[in-house]
């Protein structure tokens, strides 16, 4: 048995270098939102050779188009980002980049999204957010039959949650990197993956308190996270493993939501033993201590 809980102290330190510089990016500077969120028209240009950023703005210019961002993607794919335009601009435009830099220039992909649209499907994030959390909190309390394991186990969930959030934060600010649907999609798969490890080392620690009386609370949480931690680490590296290969050879397009979840997967890793247990831990000595001064 490895005494965890001796190291609380440690974990908590570990968590608020990790969390303060996100948090901070945070209230700072927010997210870059993709057209998802903003509204707005995204064309990805596939091009015979590579054109220079001004070329691609004067071109928009030309045809009367709103650019708000260019982005290389790999290669000689281009991800233009601009305010709802219609096809036929976005035809001038693609007509001027190939009479600009003399290549010729394809539009593979084109897709619109009105304000409205985006700001009903951010909406529609937050709700679902808080009815998980909310579901996770009232389900591992009544399947504990105590209150604080489920607490425990929601404060775990906005640990990654809020590593997940500020790590995209920072990448906005410093990379360029959007928050689009995708991310939505890897940010609710980070709550349920969050809260799958949690349960192992519950369910041992709820076996043990049964079985074994005579030892401390403190005890039974350290042997089971001792009795869980290889099955942990095995399940998330066969994950982690996986994820790295789609980062290094999957698309520029799906690439971002890889890193979400492949940062949602350490997280939640590292969050099930050394976030909701000593969580757990820390509220069963306030109560002794609360029960002992009655």
């Amino acid at each position: 048995m490895i005494r965890f809980s001796k190291y609380i102290w440690l974990y908590a330190i570990i968590s608020a270098l990790v969390l303060v510089p996100g948090i901070f990016s945070l209230v700072r500077y927010g997210f870059r939102p993709s057209i998802d969120f903003s509204g707005g028209t995204l064309v990805e240009y596939r091009t015979s050779a590579q054109v220079p950023e001004d070329v691609m703005r004067q071109a928009a210019t030309d045809a009367e188009v709103s650019l708000v961002s260019v982005q290389q993607s790999g290669g000689n794919a281009y991800l233009i980002r601009m305010k709802p335009e219609t096809n036929q601009k976005i035809a001038l435009m693609t007509e001027g980049i190939e009479r600009l830099a003399s290549v010729s220039a394809l539009a593979v992909r084109n897709e619109t999204v009105g304000p409205t649209l985006g700001k009903e499907l951010l909406s529609k994030t937050m709700v679902a957010a808080i009815l998980a959390a909310s579901a996770i909190l009232g389900y591992v309390a009544y399947a504990f039959k105590n209150i604080r394991f489920g607490v425990a186990a929601v404060v775990a969930l906005l640990h990654d949650l809020l590593v997940v959030l500020g790590s995209f934060s920072l990448f906005g600010h410093f990379f360029g990197v959007e928050v689009d649907t995708l991310f939505v999609t890897a940010f609710l798969t980070t709550m349920s993956f969050s809260v799958h490890d949690t349960i192992v080392v519950f369910d041992r620690i709820r076996e043990y308190t049964k079985r074994d009386r005579s030892r401390s609370f403190e005890e039974i949480s350290d042997i089971a996270v001792t009795e869980t931690m290889n099955r942990s680490l095995t399940n998330s590296f066969t994950i982690i493993f996986m994820l790295v290969a789609l980062v290094l050879m999957g698309g520029d397009t799906t690439k971002w939501f890889v890193v979400a979840l492949l940062i949602g997967t350490v997280s939640g890793t590292y969050s099930s033993p050394f976030v909701a247990t000593p969580v757990l831990l820390l509220w069963h000595k306030l109560e002794a201590k609360r029960l002992a001064h009655r």
